[in-house]
């Protein structure tokens, strides 16, 4: 346990010298574990937006993550004409301000156990702790937990999840 502990730290702090005078996209753009997040935040025409002066907290699927998807379902949404419906899902993965990983903690404390976020979608997510780790749930039932947190950017912060989760 001791060995994982320190190398998320170990990851975290190189995120964290990386993301110097970054955005949340070029983050995501320097991360070889986010290509297929980089792929659908361009075909959903979302870059523009998430360079904004923001504040944006992200929460950042992985490869690993969007491979858990059904087969196909990452190639249909990549489609011109599935463009709405990937940026719907992009922007259920981002709230408008900066919410580190104290603040969602904080949250979550004054919540008695949970908090609900509203995403830039329109859609909820339910932030809570299972096991010590920090828990989102969406609208159908699906969790993703946060794997690195606080990969902070001049526009707002990214929280690294282990699986995609979907509005309604």
């Amino acid at each position: 346990m001791k060995k994982i502990s320190l190398l998320l730290i170990a990851l975290v702090s190189s995120f964290s010298a990386f993301s110097q005078g970054k955005d949340v996209v070029d983050i995501a753009v320097g991360s070889t574990d986010h290509t297929t997040l980089v792929a659908a935040v361009k075909a959903a025409d979302l870059v523009a937006t998430l360079k904004s002066e923001g504040p944006f907290t992200v929460f950042a699927p992985t490869n690993a993550a969007f491979d858990k998807l059904p087969e196909g379902t990452v190639a249909s949404l990549l489609k011109p004409e599935n463009k709405a419906q990937l940026a719907k899902i992009l922007t259920y993965h981002v709230v408008s301000g900066n919410l580190d990983a104290s603040a969602v903690l904080d949250a979550i404390k004054k919540g008695d156990g949970k908090v609900v976020l509203t995403t830039v979608s329109g859609g909820k997510l339910t932030a809570s702790l299972d096991m010590g780790k920090v828990k989102l749930t969406d609208e159908a039932g699906n969790s993703a937990f946060v794997t690195a947190a606080d990969l902070k950017g001049t526009n707002g912060v990214i929280h690294v999840i282990d699986s995609v989760v979907l509005p309604k």
